[in-house]
């Protein structure tokens, strides 16, 4: 295995993906070729893949057993969970989330692809594109991934014909297309043999593009969080009350997009306040700046009524805050989600009672119509919702920030997640219907 320098690697870059794609169609196969043949594989790691693969009588070592970590998972020869890899070369550095392919773990993928700034979709060859293509398609330009591969596998056994491929290339990307998706890169490979994973084929010389992992490596990463509007979701407020720090009040959390200066004048939400930043403690050291994705402290020059799940943001770049949320939502829950749900929305570090008013339209997959009015989500169906919080929530649109725009539904009684939802348009929904009234001590 090579060895990058610790130079090497403050030089680079780092993308974040993900891969998704149906069951069988060979995500993990892929993962695992990307790994090996990149030399990022240690040699340890690697023994116990052939040792296993020879005990299961196969002649080549199973590549997939790299990812596939869970008993569960090697017994069915599926992914369950989202397995994170992390490696490198010397032109990048990579977080890869491997989700699961199974309709019942759309739930992973959502989680895998969420952070993404490209996406690997899987596509067998033999089968094309398929019902939940257009699922983990619809996904992606749900969750704003700006980068889109569609990687037609397996075309080691369709003969490697130039037209099974452009086929399924062309249906892709037509699909994608309607669903907003910037940029689709449609890649021929055989994640099993090798071919244009991280060597270029040379039984497809009909194809003249990258192989997966040189697109990887030079596609642009242009989502600069530091340039979005500044917001840190308070987490903490930190008082020691100690004879050293007897007056200490600061406001901790995990910057979630842009910059805060000492200096800046901020307004804290929901409640309006505003004042200014007198200092920023990272790392235990004052500093005069901070970005993404630090976790620091903010000392302020007045001493006003902060408290976990309250935003701190500059203030001429304060969002709106409102107690009625229109969201696109991906319902990840068994349950299903209906019209008049009491539920739990958490959003930031800020968690409140809130009601499903509305679900104005649920996206047909096949030829991405709306179906209006459904009146509920059931499990991994995208619709659009309105939500009535029990609280005013500062929510950008999911288009400005993928942090502050985004938000989960939580059942109250066992805490189980319900629904992912992104604040504002993702795709177009018929007028909204007046909401009813409701008088069972949950109308806001």
């Amino acid at each position: 295995m090579s060895t990058i320098t610790t130079e090497e690697l403050s030089a680079t870059t780092l993308l974040r993906f993900a891969t998704a794609g149906s069951v069988d169609d060979g995500k993990s196969t892929l993962v695992g070729r990307l790994l090996h043949d990149s030399k990022s594989v240690l040699a340890d790691q690697l023994e116990a893949v052939e040792r296993v693969s020879a005990s299961r009588g196969q002649d080549a070592p199973d590549l997939a057993l790299l990812t596939d970590g869970l008993r569960a998972e090697r017994e069915q020869g599926i992914t369950i969970d989202v397995a994170y890899r992390y490696f490198a070369t010397p032109r990048r550095r990579f977080i890869l989330a491997d989700t699961p392919g199974h309709v019942q773990y759309t739930r992973n993928m959502v989680t895998g692809a969420s952070t993404a700034e490209l996406t690997v979709i899987l596509v067998d060859a033999r089968n094309g594109v398929v019902e939940q293509t257009r699922r983990h398609a619809a996904i992606a330009a749900l969750l704003r991934v700006p980068h889109v591969v569609l990687a037609v596998n397996k075309m080691d056994l369709v003969g490697y014909q130039e037209s099974v491929f452009a086929a399924i290339a062309e249906e892709f990307t037509a699909y994608a297309t309607e669903l907003g998706v910037p940029e689709v890169t449609a890649i021929p490979i055989s994640a099993l043999v090798g071919d244009n994973v991280v060597e270029a084929s040379a039984t497809m010389d009909w194809y003249g593009g990258p192989t997966v992992l040189e697109h990887l490596e030079t596609v642009p990463v242009s989502h600069d969080l530091t340039r979005c509007h500044a917001r840190l979701p308070v987490q903490y407020v930190i008082r020691p009350q100690s004879a050293e720090h007897p007056d200490y009040r600061g406001y901790a959390g995990q910057i979630a997009a842009g910059t805060f200066r000492v200096g800046d004048e901020i307004t804290v939400l929901p409640s309006g306040r505003s004042t200014t930043i007198t200092g920023i403690d990272l790392l235990g050291r004052p500093v005069d700046v901070a970005w993404t994705p630090q976790s620091v402290t903010l000392l302020l020059a007045d001493d006003i009524d902060i408290s976990r799940g309250d935003l701190i943001v500059p203030a001429k770049d304060a969002p709106a805050t409102t107690q009625d949320l229109e969201a696109t939502v991906c319902h990840v829950a068994d349950e299903p989600l209906t019209v008049g749900h009491r539920v739990l929305i958490k959003h930031g570090t800020r968690t409140v009672k809130a009601i499903v008013k509305d679900i104005p339209s649920r996206l047909t997959l096949d030829d991405l119509s709306l179906h209006p009015h459904p009146g509920r989500l059931t499990a991994n169906d995208i619709g659009r919702v309105t939500i009535r919080t029990a609280e005013p929530l500062p929510a950008d649109t999911y288009a400005d920030s993928r942090r502050t725009g985004s938000f989960i539904l939580i059942d109250p009684d066992d805490g189980t997640t319900l629904t992912a939802g992104m604040v504002g348009e993702s795709f177009a929904s018929p007028d909204p219907v007046a909401d009813e009234a409701d008088d069972d001590g949950w109308d806001f």
